[in-house]
């Protein structure tokens, strides 16, 4: 076997066995979804009409919020069970960590007047302490075979905001769960879900921003650098939320207007930039594929988009059934998770661990060839895209 050193090189030959594919624990996923599950219990034990009304309309916000960030994660969709992990971190250990530093955090602080203590709890300790730990797993997601799920900003973006709607969700549950009244818990629930439902995930996005440019340094101080950066601007960005509404409705709208729905929208290009990037590096990547062998020239004509894999698997779909269009959807992705690995060589980032990497991905993209024995497959390797 060889290692490829430069260009567009990869394995040839026989290849090792493959490695410990990366996903969370089942059992980690359970523990914190019952630890939401038992919160939200908790909460309907003192509300039950509050909560079942913030339950109700919180999920249906942030369903549309998840299913955004899936939308953006087309290109090179993340491992099932990493996503659901993000969204239940965001909803167990950071809501409830949250909650006993912040009480802490008030009562070590607290001066006895009350617009003074609800400033420093609302307005600088939530923020501090919430988005330290939302950050905290994109952090942990920096660690060990996870850190191969980083390919890009839209992987950086796409686990910040799911953890930060895991947050929202919960949080939302429980500001309109603590409403007096009906009227006053749709009040709350229209502030916090209509005007702001991707609040908690915009000001993520600065530490997934700075995870990023983090994951492109190569000395400690340099990431840690970024990743405060990031850090500082989630909590800027989250300060300013929280302490424009205490200072009226008018100062609420104002930074909502003037801050929040810009940096949204810049958000919002920077997202769509970054899946455009990552279509640039599969495309760029797919010629030094077609000479290892591992696709073929007319393949490389349709795995270069979302839109001409999708007419390639709608193609098969029609001759060969479901299971011929899903291996189909199959080989592209592994196309792509091979793509980024060998972009990270070409950029200098290849050490051992990444080579291992190189020759796993691979291994399972001619796994994949050679499962794919059906009529059918065999055609498409000839198919090209109609020009």
């Amino acid at each position: 076997m060889s290692l490829p050193t430069a260009g567009f090189s990869f394995p040839i030959g026989p290849l090792p066995k493959k490695l410990r594919k990366v996903g969370a624990p089942l059992g980690v996923v359970i523990a914190l979804g019952t630890v939401t599950g038992l919160v939200v219990i908790l909460l309907t034990a003192s509300n039950p009409v509050g909560t079942a009304v913030g339950f109700f309309l919180a999920s249906i916000a942030m369903t549309i919020v998840v299913l955004a960030y899936l939308w953006l994660d087309r290109w090179e969709p993340e491992p099932p069970r990493l996503l659901v992990l993000a969204f239940v971190w965001g909803a167990s250990v950071a809501v409830v960590i949250s909650i006993v530093l912040e009480l802490y955090f008030g009562s070590a602080l607290a001066t006895g007047d009350d617009a003074t203590d609800n400033f420093v709890s609302t307005g600088i300790g939530a923020p501090i302490i919430e988005e330290a730990l939302k950050g905290l797993f994109l952090v942990l997601m920096m660690t060990g075979r996870r850190r191969n799920e980083l390919n890009s900003l839209t992987d950086c973006l796409v686990y910040a905001g799911l953890t930060a709607a895991g947050f929202a969700w919960l949080e939302n549950i429980a500001y309109i769960a603590n409403g007096e009244s009906l009227g006053e818990s749709l009040l709350v629930a229209a502030m916090r879900l209509i005007m702001g439902p991707f609040a908690h995930p915009l000001f993520t996005t600065m530490t997934g921003i700075g995870v990023y440019f983090a994951l492109q340094r190569r000395g400690i101080v340099a990431r840690a650098g970024c990743i405060l950066l990031g850090y500082a601007g989630a909590v800027i960005m989250h300060a300013l939320w929280n302490g424009s509404a205490l200072f009226g409705v008018e100062t609420y709208f104002l930074v909502y207007l003037s801050w929040m729905v810009p940096v949204f929208l810049l958000a919002i290009w920077l997202a769509v930039h970054s899946r455009r990037r990552e279509q640039q590096i599969v495309a760029a990547t797919l010629p030094g594929m077609v000479q290892a062998n591992l696709i073929t020239a007319n393949e490389a004509t349709w795995l270069g988009s979302i839109r001409t894999r999708k007419l390639a698997a709608a193609t098969v779909r029609r001759i060969g059934g479901k299971p011929a269009a899903t291996v189909v959807r199959r080989f592209a992705a592994q196309v792509v998770e091979l793509a980024f690995v060998r972009d990270r060589i070409d950029r200098g980032f290849g050490d051992q661990r990444v080579y291992a990497l190189l020759t796993e991905e691979t291994q399972a993209l001619r796994d994949i060839r050679a499962a794919a024995a059906h009529p059918t497959l065999q055609w498409l390797a000839g198919y090209r895209l109609p020009s």
